[in-house]
């Protein structure tokens, strides 16, 4: 097949899910936090005696609530730190706390019982800010994460600095190269080899913990709620499973998760359904692996420009993108796949983000559901159009729309949203 694509965009694509679509055990925020202590901690050559940690408004937002894997049920920032500092596996990155087993409970308790650890809020303006600095002896040692869950960049022992890291990846610039209608062609076009190892990780993982979350009992079972409470026809099916991932993942199961743009309930949203989809309609392998493509990029496409948190809920984006691959899968092109991506975003793009925690499974549902009948409204001929509400003519001018809504709009309910979680009320 004759590629349309120039081969510099081509690799922009393929480097964009090789980096987004990427494993981590547990809500992403957590692990961020266990990984710079982790770092810090090989760092300092010692267990620290005593910690501070600086973290922005969002990150104590996105760790407040939801469960530690491999904790025994512990949540919150001290427990994130102290968790990778028990590990001690920074190589592992956002898998860190893989390592850790039952027999580390009592040790990650009795850390939390003896060592002094401090909290602040960081004295920053970004969204996503982790500062740890760990003491032991004369010793001590200082890491920052910065904008996204493994971006280090500063690393200091002793007050000399060791490394200094850039604040923007060479691969967030390259995001820019993406459009919805470039990202058609390319899922038409790829060849699936330079991708399938990724995709089939993604399958593989995100499925088996959407199964673990209506098998087990995790959370509030919204994935469970839904199957019991409708009749299960293909689009329940699709939300319930997509809302069981969550389930399991914001109430501390330890399997992996293939996440997307930083975020695993973005990752099972933007695949699960898709896949749900592909099996009930038989389609081949292939098939399933293009529509994913679809899926997955349009939903790193939006989220570029958002940043990796907001208080715009990531679900809204990845379930108007699963909408977009089920579009696909029907045999819909660029056109199918433009309406329902703008039909999806015009119906929910007032869901907030207040962490993570149980609920997410429910807005799950919900972002899932409006991106299905953002293609049924596509296939009956009905569709939202320019000038209605931020709606905009062009599939592009509409991302355009939500991007400023999430990034600058929504800066102001981004702190009340945290002014009303650290009530003590």
């Amino acid at each position: 097949m004759t590629k349309s694509l120039s081969p510099e965009k081509y690799e922009y694509y393929v480097d964009a899910l090789k980096s987004e679509l990427v494993p981590a055990m547990g809500c992403t925020e957590p692990i961020a936090i266990a990984y710079a202590a982790a770092k810090a901690r090989e760092v300092l050559g010692a267990m620290p005696e005593r910690c501070e940690i600086y973290v922005s408004g969002n990150i104590i937002k996105n760790t407040k609530s939801v469960v530690v894997p491999h904790t025994g049920g512990m949540r919150g920032i001290k427990t994130a730190l102290i968790a990778g500092l028990v590990s001690n596996k920074a190589d592992a990155m956002l898998e860190v706390l893989s390592h850790l087993t039952d027999e580390d409970i009592p040790t990650m308790r009795e850390v939390a019982d003896t060592m002094p650890v401090t909290v602040a809020l960081a004295e920053s303006d970004l969204p996503f800010d982790i500062g740890i600095h760990t003491y032991h002896g004369d010793d001590h040692a200082y890491v920052r994460i910065i904008e996204r869950h493994t971006n280090i960049v500063k690393i200091e022992k002793n007050g000399e600095t060791v490394f200094v890291g850039e604040a923007t990846k060479k691969e967030e610039i390259t995001r820019r190269e993406l459009s919805v209608e470039d990202i058609v062609r390319f899922a038409d076009e790829c060849d699936l080899d330079d991708v399938r190892e990724v995709l089939k990780r993604q399958i593989d993982c995100n499925m088996a913990i959407a199964n673990e979350g209506l098998t087990g009992n995790w959370g509030a079972s919204v994935g469970k709620v839904y199957l019991e409470s409708y009749l299960p026809d293909l689009s329940v099916r699709a939300k319930a499973y997509a809302a069981a991932g969550s389930d399991a993942r914001m109430n501390g199961c330890e399997l992996p998760v293939i996440i997307n743009s930083g975020s695993g309930n973005q990752g099972m949203t933007a695949s699960i359904p898709v896949i749900i989809y592909a099996k009930e309609l038989g389609v081949c392998e292939d098939k399933l692996y293009r529509a994913l493509l679809v899926s997955n990029l349009i939903t790193i496409h939006i989220k570029h420009d958002i940043g990796t948190l907001s208080a715009y809920c990531g679900a809204v984006a990845a379930g108007a993108s699963a909408g977009c691959g089920i579009a696909y899968l029907y045999g819909g092109g660029f056109s199918a796949i433009a309406h329902t991506l703008v039909n999806a975003l015009a119906i929910d793009s007032g869901l907030i983000c207040d962490g993570a925690k149980a609920s997410c499974a429910a807005k799950i549902a919900t972002a899932v559901e409006n991106g299905i009948l953002g293609y049924n409204m596509y296939r009956m001929g009905k569709q939202f159009v320019g000038g209605d509400g931020i709606v905009k003519k062009g599939v592009e001018n509409t991302i355009d729309s939500v991007t400023r809504l999430a990034r600058d709009g929504m800066a102001v309910t981004d702190r009340e949203i945290l002014a009303i979680m650290l009530e003590e009320k």
